[in-house]
């Protein structure tokens, strides 16, 4: 499916099941396609499910218009609209979860019933009252050290199935590492921790163990800042949770959705 934002940027994304919605945002330089074993587990528990590629990424149109989070969360939160869907959960990996952290901060928490955070501090640059950012990141080094290769973001094997359609999305919309590096900056600017703090509804973030990003701990640390917080770390898994354990983040997912 296509939708059009308000600035004129078409956006995919894929509207499949009945139920509460779950509305899923791929972290940045993905497509959707890596949420293949969610959608496909979220369907058959009856959810209904919207994933979406971000301007830039996959299937949505790539373009120099609105290299910021900010307007990501608009994308966001004009789709909801497009669509007319209320009581939300929403679940992002990386900037995804940023995404859903600068939508919170902007239109609140009317429209939302849970949100889920894979593997995404809400502070990028460490400081000296921050521990928990991206890698080596410090404002001494910021932004030239995003210019670097990010690295590898996988600790484990992704599976075949799931790997060979993020490669044919890959080929047909090859990503422009280049022309997003100014969201990439912009998303690393950010501090979500105030968004946490005032968060209303409950609050899943998962982490992977061996994430070449982020240190694991950042989970609970969050987790405690918001007042309906839970953590849980995946063990065996990297920064693309879902994709490197399906089994196992499908099951901290049924854990989390089944207490609402």
């Amino acid at each position: 499916m296509k939708f059009t934002t308000n600035d004129g940027v078409q956006l995919a994304f894929d509207d499949q099941g009945t139920g509460t919605p779950v509305v899923i945002l791929t972290g940045i330089g993905g497509s959707r396609v890596i949420w293949e074993n969610q959608v496909e587990h979220l369907l058959a528990q009856g959810y209904r499910v919207i994933n979406v590629d971000a301007r830039n990424q996959g299937a949505s149109a790539h373009t120099f218009k609105g290299r910021r989070i900010t307007r990501h969360a608009m994308d966001l939160a004009e789709l909801l609209d497009h669509l007319n869907v209320q009581d939300v959960i929403l679940l992002g990996n990386s900037m995804g979860a940023a995404t859903i952290f600068a939508y919170v901060s902007l239109f609140g928490t009317a429209k939302v019933q849970a949100v889920i955070d894979v593997d995404q501090s809400p502070k990028m640059v460490a400081d000296a009252d921050w521990s928990f950012g991206f890698k080596n990141l410090t404002w001494e080094q910021f932004p030239t050290l995003l210019r670097e290769p990010l690295g590898k973001a996988t600790v484990s094997r992704i599976s075949d199935a799931t790997f060979a359609k993020v490669q044919a999305v890959n080929a047909q919309y090859p990503y422009d590492a280049e022309l997003n590096y100014p969201l990439l900056v912009d998303h690393a600017a950010q501090d979500w921790r105030d968004v946490l703090l005032q968060l209303k509804v409950p609050l899943l973030i998962v982490a992977g163990e061996e994430s070449p990003y982020f240190n694991p701990k950042f989970a609970t640390v969050c987790a405690n800042l918001a007042p309906h917080g839970t953590a849980k770390v995946v063990a065996h898994a990297g920064h693309i949770v879902m994709a490197e354990q399906p089994t196992a983040f499908n099951q901290v997912l049924d854990d989390f959705l089944g207490k609402l």
